[in-house]
């Protein structure tokens, strides 16, 4: 027997907890059809109820606050239950703030579909000293409670087997689940006419939600049902008969009816002991999303969180992977026993100089990358992830931009693919294309390595290059928002921000490693992959010449290479930005494929340039041999890197979000034009500063940096009514 179980709940409710609990390595993930909002589904491991061959799909809808369809997710949400009605609906309220949560139950209920209310949080809401009558509150909803803790992993077996019941006991010839629930009388007899007038036919345990909706005067269900025009006349005085006596609008008298109705039902069974006072939370939301204290806070965090990464514990493992592990043991010891062997020079070029220096200076900063992740996951896994969202709303709205658009970017300092996905959850397309063409600004996993590699080279490893890194991609979302704000493409108010702020809890090790493992597995895959075979390539064009024949260089040739005269043909662009040297500009060239590779094709090169520097010494190297020790244009080089068009598989992900190739094709030449002005200024100023800059390049600067403020501080373009729709 297959059974369909829909998990329905408000954002940050702990419903994506437990949906990984129940399914574990068991699901899987795919897109909503007809729309991009993510879908996903599983199997239930296990369960006690039924049948050991039945089998149990879960499916994990978008967090929603209502029915109501003012959002993407909504629309999924409720298109999916209504339209494919699961077996059963396991709706997850949070304890800590039931009252708000019970707001979506009361309109699931309604659907006619079994209902099972897992409570989740119990362990806070014990902890705040605070009481729920599992079973009074079960008796006035006229639906089975149960009490969880998703992240404890308490209740979550008893949860899933009161879904399954319910879904069993509904399929039986008299199981059906009717709404029963009342609101006050003027509604109630409106209702009870719509029901009469054009509902007689339906299912009647759907009859509720559809009488609703019509009372509401819902667009899509009014569209879905093309009443006749008669009909919609009699429905029409009914309703403004109760709006007349309830003095209010339809769907503002529905939204009251709901809470007295939920006021009523907690009444008896919900006794909140801090009536009144903060909750702890609260108290440290005071501070920590404060008007002068938001800002410094997080600033002071994301510091911590990259010296830590980067510049010490990170630092050290990177010192000991690259100096020790590669540099003094692995790569000396394969090019000792390949030459012992009497492996040809070719052979052992490869592999000591190409594979295994390329490869090597990547899957060197795993332990850093890893530490990375795991502190991220551990502000996330807290709850303070979502409050950066909310700090960063203020600061975005300023600029044109939602805190909505910020989600995005902090899901990209993992991968940027999944940030530009997530830009799916913005209503308005000219927001969400914004997001979009800004979120690959923001440094990502595959972009540290680089960060970290320029701050080892010239930077003595410091963690600042990285801080620094962060936040000039914060700030170059911010100058675009305010320059593509004021153009007629992208002109309008940002979409509205409204998110429910979790409760503080201690991190869960589980979800913590779970978090810290998804973004580095993916990290170490593609080093093992895309990185592997670039590197050997790399090699090739770098190992053989044109010059005088094709032929392989030997040591002492002073032919040039394949890939020198091709770097060579690109390095004039970047003489302007102070690295206009061939390695830099494969590099660079290379990076689109994956943003890693850079420093394998640097780490390649530096070698292969200069065998006699000893392996261990391989960021000295290329801190020399690439930049000429010049700490401006390593600098320069880093920034370009960090804001041009992000790597293929993110490029991908941009022209799937856009739909369009123009639009793609606009998104990466702003990205890259914008990349090449920030880099340009960044070497020339510095260059003069240090009193070694070019008067041509100076002006050329500066006339950039006149533009950069025009833009900024010009009158904008302002959209009439018509022009604001998208």
């Amino acid at each position: 027997m297959e059974i369909r179980i829909a998990l329905a709940g408000n954002p940050n409710c702990g419903k994506t907890t437990l949906f990984n609990v129940l399914t574990g390595s068991t699901q899987f993930v795919g897109n909503w059809p007809g729309v991009t909002v993510e879908k996903k589904e599983g199997y239930l491991k296990n369960t006690n109820s039924g049948n050991a061959s039945d089998k149990i799909i879960l499916t994990d809808l978008p967090g929603i606050y209502s029915m109501s369809p003012y959002t993407l997710e909504e629309v999924v949400a409720r298109k999916y239950l209504v339209g494919e009605r699961p077996d059963a609906i396991l709706d997850i309220v949070d304890g800590t703030n039931i009252e708000r949560n019970l707001y979506l139950t009361t309109q699931l209920t309604e659907l006619g579909i079994p209902v099972v209310i897992a409570v989740n949080m119990m362990d806070l809401v014990e902890k705040n000293g605070d009481k729920i009558d599992i079973q009074g509150l079960s008796k006035a909803l006229g639906c089975p409670v149960v009490t969880i803790s998703a992240l404890k992993g308490t209740g979550i077996n008893e949860a899933a087997d009161a879904a399954i019941a319910a879904a069993k006991r509904a399929a039986e010839p008299d199981g059906k689940m009717i709404p029963h629930h009342a609101f006050s009388g003027a509604v109630e007899h409106a209702l009870a006419h719509i029901e009469e007038a054009c509902l007689h036919n339906m299912p009647q345990e759907q009859q509720r939600w559809y009488a609703i909706k019509i009372f509401e005067r819902d667009e899509k269900v009014l569209a879905e049902l093309k009443l006749p025009e008669a009909t919609m006349t009699h429905i029409e005085a009914d309703i403004k008969a109760a709006e007349r006596e309830c003095d209010d609008d339809a769907e503002a008298i529905i939204t009251n009816e709901r809470y007295n109705y939920i006021a009523h039902a907690l009444s008896g069974c919900y006794t909140k002991k801090s009536l009144g006072a903060l909750s702890a939370s609260a108290k440290i939301d005071r501070i920590v999303t404060g008007k002068y204290t938001a800002l410094p806070i997080f600033a002071l965090i994301m510091f911590a969180v990259y010296t830590i990464s980067i510049g010490t514990i990170g630092g050290w493992t990177v010192e000991f992977m690259n100096e020790t592990v590669f540099g003094a043991w692995i790569i000396p010891a394969v090019t000792r026993f390949l030459t012992e062997s009497g492996c040809a020079a070719w052979l052992i070029s490869l592999v000591s100089d190409g594979v295994l220096a390329g490869v090597g200076s990547v899957l060197g900063f795993v332990p850093q990358m890893f530490i990375l992740f795991f502190l991220l996951s551990i502000l996330e896994d807290i709850g303070y992830m979502a409050r950066v969202a909310f700090i960063m709303d203020k600061v975005f709205r300023k600029f044109g931009l939602s805190g909505k658009s910020f989600i995005p970017m902090l899901i990209a300092t993992g991968c940027g693919v999944p940030g530009i996905m997530a830009s799916r959850t913005i209503e308005q397309e000219r927001d969400r294309r914004m997001t979009v063409m800004t979120t690959g600004f923001i440094p990502c996993g595959a972009k540290m390595p680089m960060v970290g590699m320029i701050a080892s080279a010239l930077f003595g490893g410091s963690a600042l290059i990285a801080v620094s890194a962060y936040f000039v991609g914060v700030a170059a979302v911010i100058v675009s928002g305010l320059i593509l704000k004021k153009t007629r493409l992208f002109a309008g108010d940002p979409s509205p921000f409204v998110m429910e702020l979790p409760a503080y809890h201690a991190p869960t090790p589980k979800n913590i490693m779970r978090g810290t493992w998804e973004r580095g597995f993916s990290f170490v895959k593609r080093a093992g992959t895309v990185i592997l075979l670039a590197s050997v390539i790399i090699w090739i064009l770098n190992s053989l010449s044109f010059e005088n024949g094709f032929h392989y260089i030997a040591e002492g040739d002073t032919s040039r290479s394949i890939l020198m005269v091709v770097g060579g043909v690109i390095a004039v662009l970047f003489i302007p930005l102070g690295f206009g040297s061939w390695q830099t500009a494969v590099a660079a060239l290379l990076g689109l494929l994956a943003k890693e590779q850079i420093v394998s094709v640097l780490g390649s090169l530096a070698s292969m340039a200069n065998s006699a520097v000893s392996d261990s010494d391989s960021f000295a190297l290329i801190g020399t041999e690439i930049f000429g020790g010049s700490a401006i244009a390593g600098y320069s080089f880093m920034i370009f890197n960090l804001l041009c068009a992000p790597c293929i598989a993110a490029m991908s992900a941009i022209r799937r979000e856009m739909n369009s190739g123009r639009w793609t094709a606009f998104a990466l030449a702003y990205m890259c034009i914008f990349a090449y002005a920030v880099s340009l200024m960044i070497y020339q100023f510095g260059s003069f500063f240090s009193g070694n800059g070019s008067v041509p390049g100076v002006i050329a600067a500066a006339c950039i940096l006149a533009l950069m403020i025009y833009l900024l501080v010009r009158k904008g373009y302002k959209p009439n009514k018509a022009s604001a729709k998208v």
